[in-house]
């Protein structure tokens, strides 16, 4: 894969493989970002099936499903702030608050990312029954994708420098 991505690189290809599966995204940093978070250790699993699973619904070329992916990235962030705080049953925004003052994540990011998840909550029924079918693109999944990605590895690097064992 890593050689196939040279050669799409070197040839301008609007593709690369990115864990495993082909996809439109193209930029270095984000397919790092992504990678780094599908990598990480086996006692994370939970969160990367979701990862994988937005990953996968992004990637799918005949039919892809961006409300889904969109769903599945922000549940991987649900998914290691539970872990992180070390309880199943804590809500987004309760998780973030616990690890604003466990890890010292600054009080804008935690307000950003509760932001964003409500905005998966109630925009276009991308986590709640659909009224519509709503109107989301390849952008938004990606944006989702990567961004939950790099905060999910933000938090794991914080978590373990504040002596957090994941």
């Amino acid at each position: 894969m890593s050689f196939c991505n040279s050669v799409m690189e070197r040839e301008l290809s609007a593709y690369r493989f990115v864990g495993g599966k082909i996809t439109h995204i193209t930029s270095e940093e984000e397919i790092a970002e992504i990678e780094q978070a599908l990598g990480a250790p086996k006692s994370l699993k939970p969160f990367t099936r979701h990862l994988k699973r937005a990953l996968d619904l992004l990637a799918d070329r005949k039919s892809p499903d961006y409300r889904n992916s969109i769903k599945e990235s922000i549940s991987a962030v649900e998914v290691i702030c539970k872990i992180i705080t070390g309880n199943a049953k804590a809500i987004l925004g309760q998780a973030l608050k616990e690890i604003e003052n466990k890890v010292g994540l600054h009080p804008a990011l935690r307000s950003a990312f509760s932001s964003l998840h409500g905005h998966t909550s109630d925009a276009e029924g991308i986590r709640h029954a659909l009224l519509d079918e709503p109107n989301l693109n390849f952008e938004d999944a990606k944006f989702m994708l990567v961004s939950c990605s790099g905060f999910i590895n933000y938090l794991i690097s914080k978590s373990s420098k504040a002596g957090i064992r994941l």
